[in-house]
């Protein structure tokens, strides 16, 4: 095998995730997650964003723009730009994308197409009936993309029910463990040469994606709605991914550490971890106990620490995700 073939091959090798062996249980689930989370994104988008002439960042967001203003399907932009955009990343950051992420975009062209050619872009929320008259229309009343039809829009109940569809679909792509490319690949690409971080660059990289809406009309609740959009669809994400359960990351430092590690393991059952510190007023030697336990468990903990050492001092931190024995297993 010459040196260039081996290369390529080296090449394909890290497009696949080596800890997922094929056809498995994890293989199979990964997959309906990403099969399932792209087409509630997709349905997010086309039905919801789309006919409200919404841009929530990303390549979609971009595309919406330019189908609204062009009359062009969405999926001809969408393929226009992610193709070449993949393979500028590809040659600039290496192959970071993978076997799924392609999936996903490829999924992402196939629903798009599907639901824009037999569903088109009309909107799924709106208020009272799609108008065809369009002699007496109300102010604020939305033609429907390639049509002569109009819409009297509701704003906020489609941006509340956008934004959950998005996170949810978004979410399952990344627990997936793929990504969801697009401009997120601008992004990395401006974050190797410009030193700038990569969550500030995608914070800039969707609003300037939320803000050319006014490319299509002055109307500023079109890139507001589509900020709020952003803002509803982050906050799903991070639930889906990370899920509901919080906990709190403890440090307590007491002159009583037998009582309170008595508490932490007796009446909790949990564990914990003692190391020495050495106070910076008085120069003493302190006892400092670090654990982690639920909100509730918190609370129980919080009184007890007070009954047994009123002088403690407890610092919290909350953790939205803690791995390892008596909490969620390390994820294969």
């Amino acid at each position: 095998m010459t040196q260039k073939q081996n290369a390529l091959k080296n090449w394909f090798g890290q497009l696949v995730d080596p800890n997922e062996k094929v056809f498995s249980k994890q293989w199979f689930k990964s997959y309906a997650y990403i099969f399932f989370g792209t087409f509630l994104f997709v349905l997010a988008d086309v039905m919801f964003a789309m006919p409200y002439h919404l841009a929530p960042g990303g390549v979609y967001g971009l595309a919406n723009v330019l189908t609204a203003l062009t009359g062009t399907p969405l999926t001809i932009f969408l393929m226009a730009m992610e193709i070449p955009l993949l393979v500028i990343g590809s040659i600039i950051l290496g192959p970071k994308f993978g076997v799924k992420t392609i999936v996903s975009i490829a999924l992402g062209w196939v629903f798009t197409h599907f639901i824009e050619t037999y569903w088109g872009y009309a909107p799924l929320i709106h208020i009272g009936e799609i108008l065809s008259d369009s002699s007496n229309l109300p102010t604020d009343a939305i033609m429907i993309t390639n049509t002569s039809d109009y819409f009297l829009p509701d704003y906020l109940l489609n941006t509340l029910l956008a934004g959950l569809l998005y996170g949810i679909g978004i979410g399952m792509i990344f627990k997936s463990g793929a990504t969801s490319g697009g401009s997120d690949i601008i992004s990395m690409i401006i974050n190797k040469y410009s030193g700038i971080s990569l969550g500030t660059l995608v914070i800039i990289v969707d609003s300037c994606i939320a803000l050319s809406t006014l490319l299509i009309s002055p109307d500023l609740r079109l890139p507001a709605y589509s900020i709020l959009l952003i803002v509803i669809e982050g906050k799903i994400i991070d639930i889906v991914v990370d899920g509901l359960k919080t906990y709190k990351t403890i440090f307590i430092v007491t002159d009583k550490y037998d009582e309170v590690r008595n508490a932490i393991i007796n009446d909790l059952n949990r564990g914990g971890t003692c190391f020495k510190g050495v106070g910076m007023y008085k120069g003493s030697e302190r006892d400092v106990i670090y654990t982690t336990v639920s909100r509730t468990e918190f609370v129980k903990l919080k009184s007890g620490i007070r009954s047994i050492d009123p002088n403690a001092f407890i610092n919290v931190i909350d953790s939205s995700e803690i791995l390892g024995r008596g909490f969620k297993a390390l994820p294969k």
